[in-house]
């Protein structure tokens, strides 16, 4: 298999430690270990206390496979399987589902791996372009005029990385549909799911909606515990797990021992948790706000929907590229071009995530004003 760089991951490679001003960042500042350890509760801090550092289930541990579930209303815990990181679970997921010249429609523009994996499968995959000028919003139209005979997955991101857009409850029962209608499986991407900003935002796993719809979930994004390393997939559909838990075995085989039990501290703190990484994006979005407004002649600025990410655009002629590289080297702050996407516009992500958000403006304004 040949799989082309993984550009996204290539740039920040380069910057991401490096960089003091990480404003293009798409998970929230993680916990520090104290932290996490005290929200846990009698029982995570004796698992903790005496845990033994050998090999763990391959499926994940049984408490986190229970906690986990808790998330969604149809899915058993035995119905879960977790991975180190979402980025396994695309990977063995992908392999599994999709043959040479299957086909797959995936949201663009979007994480690399949900659609450079299929094409070095040998699938053949149309990019469902999101337009700006639409608000970045999801056409059903446009997807059902997509299809082919031969397509086997659907891949959906929402809330949506990079853009912040997101799906209503209409929307996303319209895509089901026309999964269903394809016969198609629907793979959810909801790594930034619980970080809608309003109640009546939140939307079902699409794992609770169809036997033939896998949701993606990890503790990187909206739990702000990236360094755990943990993810999953959650489906009704036992046989397809049983495949991809086999695939698995040819990767990281089974997850780290503290690193599950970190994340079931977490998940069992999942009210507070949330609530820590809302009330920084938040905050983090009135400054956007402000500073957008501000800056209106440079940038065309369309707020998030929900996630902690947004998709501005850069309006002068200077390509965003130059723009970005510019800016970190002169500044230390680091954006997202949206090259790294191959999107045409001179558009670039930016993270609501980071306590250190005031700072990283202070340098981005006074890099605009010298230039």
């Amino acid at each position: 298999m040949h799989i082309p760089d993984f550009k996204l991951e290539r740039y920040f490679a380069q910057w991401e430690f490096v960089a003091p001003y990480m404003l293009s960042s798409s998970d929230v500042d993680g916990y520090q270990m104290d932290e996490l350890l005290a929200l846990a509760d009698p029982e995570c801090r004796e698992l903790w206390q005496n845990l033994s550092l050998g090999y763990t289930e391959s499926a994940g541990h049984p408490l986190l496979r229970q906690q986990i579930a808790r998330l969604y209303q149809q899915v058993p815990a035995e119905n879960v399987l977790t991975f180190s990181g979402g980025e396994e679970a695309i990977f063995a997921l992908t392999n599994v589902l999709l043959q040479r010249n299957d086909h797959a429609i995936v949201t663009w523009p979007g994480y690399q791996s949900l659609y450079s994996i299929a094409q070095a499968v040998g699938a053949n995959v149309t990019l469902l372009e999101l337009q700006e000028e639409q608000g970045w919003k999801l056409d059903p139209d446009a997807l059902h005029k997509a299809l082919r005979p031969n397509t086997r997955l659907i891949v959906i991101n929402f809330p949506h990385n990079p853009t912040g857009a997101h799906l209503d409850r209409q929307t996303l029962d319209e895509v089901m549909a026309i999964a269903h209608e394809a016969n198609a499986y629907l793979f959810s991407d909801e790594s930034y799911r619980f970080l809608e900003y309003q109640l009546e935002q939140s939307l079902p796993g699409a794992a609770d909606l169809s036997d033939k719809a896998i949701s993606l979930g990890v503790m990187s994004k909206s739990f702000a515990l990236a360094g755990l390393r943990i993810g999953w997939l959650a489906t009704r559909d036992t046989a397809l797990l049983q495949r991809v838990a086999a695939f698995k075995d040819y990767l990281s085989i089974c997850n780290s021992a503290p690193s599950e039990i970190l994340a079931l501290i977490a998940l069992r703190a999942h009210s507070q948790i949330i609530a820590r990484s809302l009330d920084i994006i938040q905050s983090n979005q009135l400054l956007l706000d402000r500073f957008f407004s501000q800056w209106s002649g440079i940038f065309s600025w369309q707020p998030p929907q929900a996630g902690s990410i947004a998709f501005p655009r850069l309006r002068t002629s200077q390509p965003i590229a130059e723009f970005a590289q510019q800016l970190v080297q002169q500044e230390g702050v680091m954006l997202l071009p949206g090259t790294v996407y191959d999107h045409p516009g001179n558009n670039f992500r930016i993270g609501l995530g980071r306590k250190n958000m005031p700072e990283a403006l202070l340098k981005l304004e006074h890099f605009l004003k010298q230039h």
